[in-house]
């Protein structure tokens, strides 16, 4: 049998007290969004918390160190990073943090973008740049897809 690849899923404090998890077990479940690249791997959720409030409160105690010694070797930040409002201003720095510090993969996003925050956003400007490009992408999907994660 081959080895699981082990994942975490870190919310963003701000948002989360918002949001329930449902899009990000379906997204995982579903293997859509972010998830969709890991459609022919196996993989186990060991982990599922906050970054602890901003600007990342508890990313260098309790949280990742729990997830490095259960073996998490690629942690998604929550779509809520990206779709909240604003999206995360120390996103990058978690990012890096996480991936220098803790020699984890990070992946930004967890769900499809659902088409009000998409909308909304982009009529802000609020990814209007290389980087979040870059870290949107992984969520960004048809308009059929996003339209389907409206709640």
């Amino acid at each position: 049998m081959a080895e699981k690849t082990k994942i975490g899923i870190l919310l963003c404090d701000y948002h989360c007290g918002r949001c329930h998890g449902i899009k990000c077990f379906r997204a995982l479940n579903n293997r859509e969004g972010a998830f969709s690249d890991y459609k022919d791997k196996d993989f186990e959720l060991v982990a599922y918390g906050t970054c602890g409030g901003c600007p990342g409160s508890h990313l260098g105690d309790r949280v990742l160190d729990d997830c490095k010694k259960n073996g998490v070797e690629v942690v998604f930040l929550s779509s809520g990073f990206t779709c909240g409002y604003p999206p995360c201003p120390h996103i990058a720095y978690i990012k890096n943090f996480i991936e220098k510090f803790y020699g984890m993969k990070v992946v930004v996003g967890t769900h499809p973008i659902p088409t009000t925050f998409w909308e909304r956003h982009k009529a802000a400007g609020s990814w209007d740049s290389e980087e979040w490009e870059e870290w949107i992408k992984p969520t960004v999907t048809d308009e059929k897809t996003r339209e389907s994660y409206i709640t």
